[in-house]
């Protein structure tokens, strides 16, 4: 036994040194790793993860809001490696393969109304790209050549390639990039929580055709939103609101894009966040969850309308890549399906979202607590410094709060979600869909004092 624990710690410590010297990691301060420990995640078993030290933890994040059907599906391996021993790869660009085929058709009786032309991807800032360049090329070939604007909203994430960074509305992620591709524009979102000075929750649908009209109606090629906006912490729209904006898009003639690379899959209870709110975009975006993230894999699912055009003579989408549709992704990505319907995943989120709520909303006794916010298995608690005035943190506050002691204790007690200042401070939380009241109760078990615990440090810091 204890030459068995003395090679794991030697395994670990030798993946802790090479990780330092060769990985680099995404989004990540490299530098805070220098005299500590990386988290190295080596396993992982239904709504939980392992690390090297052998420490379990809850995945409240879902790793990054995709691993929907939670870890260890042998199933979904299964179904890779099956593929994988019939055809290995072969392209789209200019030929099929029968999983391909399969799954398109799959995701086109899932999507809302007249989606039915599904062009792959492998990832989500690939599915934007896709989108953002489809809606140029559409405009063009029926004649608006001038449309090339795209409309986003404020600290909204919509992917790191440039065209895709273009429509983020997070100055952090755009300023070391800049300049960036032109015809990025941007409109308030919808956090409630905090409106803009003078505006209600029903004007804001309208800032859409303001801002369309401001940049001249000839010129606006799309409007791309989410059915809930995650960066910032997880905005719900107002009612009517998608109602509201797709009228815009029909009478300025303008694509509608919904960004579902998180929201799609169950993540709010429905297939598509767009079935939620009761809206028909002309394009959805989608990657994460596709899969359960047992393979890197997105699409763009595309109205028959929009698509239309591509379909006769000469005419194509001059656009695509490599691994887009790949057979063995595909396959995982219909055995993913397959298993959410035959397990009943989207019921577990309908029967149990109320219960993660009520559970979010019981934490409001924390002083530190001003708004919870949310839909489905996707929610955040904002932070405030002054519950009874909701007054927010400086810059400074914010980074003692999130990355000198939330991000490390949370983690520490055994539960990963994501504390995150992109606009103010929250902490993110968006578990397997195969969750319940039992992961509920393990959250709270570490959030209470955890949050409590922060309002009396940055208090005591500040007396």
């Amino acid at each position: 036994m204890a030459s068995t624990e003395e090679a794991q710690r030697t395994e670990a410590s030798t993946l802790q040194e090479l990780g330092r010297r060769h990985l680099w990691m995404h989004f990540t301060r490299m530098g805070a790793y220098a005299d500590q420990d990386m988290p190295i995640i080596t396993r992982g078993e239904g709504c939980y993860v392992y690390d090297d030290k052998g420490n379990r933890y809850l995945d409240g994040l879902s790793a990054l809001f995709c691993v929907n059907i939670g870890h260890g599906r042998a199933d979904l391996v299964q179904a890779g490696a099956d593929q994988a021993k019939e055809l290995g790869f072969y392209t789209n660009w200019s030929y099929a393969h029968p999983r391909a085929i399969e799954l398109s058709a799959r995701i086109a009786g899932l999507a809302p109304g007249d989606l039915n032309r599904v062009f792959f991807t492998s990832g989500g800032s690939e599915a934007v790209e896709s989108a953002l360049k489809l809606s140029r090329q559409y405009h063009k070939v029926t004649g608006n050549p001038l449309k090339t604007k795209h409309i986003a909203r404020d600290i909204a994430y919509h992917g790191t390639s440039m065209g895709a960074l273009s429509a983020t509305g997070i100055t952090s992620l755009r300023q070391p990039f800049e300049p960036l591709m032109p015809g990025g524009c941007h409109v308030p979102n919808t956090n409630t929580f905090r409106l803009p000075h003078g505006m209600s929750a029903s004007d804001l649908a309208d800032t859409v055709a303001t801002r369309i009209e401001f940049e001249g109606p000839d010129t606006v090629a799309a409007v791309i939103m989410e059915p809930v906006q995650n960066a910032g912490g997880c905005y719900t729209p107002p009612e009517g609101y998608f109602q509201r904006v797709r009228e815009i898009c029909d009478y300025y003639n303008v694509l509608m894009i919904s960004d579902e690379v998180i929201c799609a899959w169950g993540r709010l209870g429905e297939w598509f966040g767009a079935q939620r709110y009761d809206y028909q975009p002309d394009i959805i975006t989608t990657a994460k969850a596709l899969t359960s993230a047992y393979a890197p894999m997105g699409a763009m699912i595309v109205s028959d309308r929009v698509a239309e055009p591509f379909m006769h003579g000469a005419e194509s989408f001059t656009h695509g890549f490599t691994f887009a549709g790949h057979p063995v992704c595909a396959a995982i990505a219909l055995a993913n399906l397959d298993a959410m319907e035959r397990e009943g995943i989207l019921e577990n989120v309908r029967n149990h979202e109320d219960d993660f709520e009520t559970m979010l909303e019981s934490l409001r006794d924390i002083p530190i607590v001003g708004d919870v916010r949310g839909a489905g298995y996707f929610r955040a608690i904002e932070l405030v410094k002054d519950q009874d005035t909701d007054e927010q943190w400086s810059d400074e506050e914010s980074e003692t709060l999130l990355r000198g002691f939330l991000s490390g204790e949370l983690y520490r007690r055994g539960l990963i979600c994501r504390a995150d200042d992109r606009g103010d401070p929250v902490i993110q939380l968006s578990p397997p869909l195969i969750a319940g009241p039992k992961q509920f109760e393990e959250i709270e078990a570490i959030l209470r004092p955890v949050l409590t615990e922060a309002h009396g440090r940055m208090h005591a810091h500040h007396a």
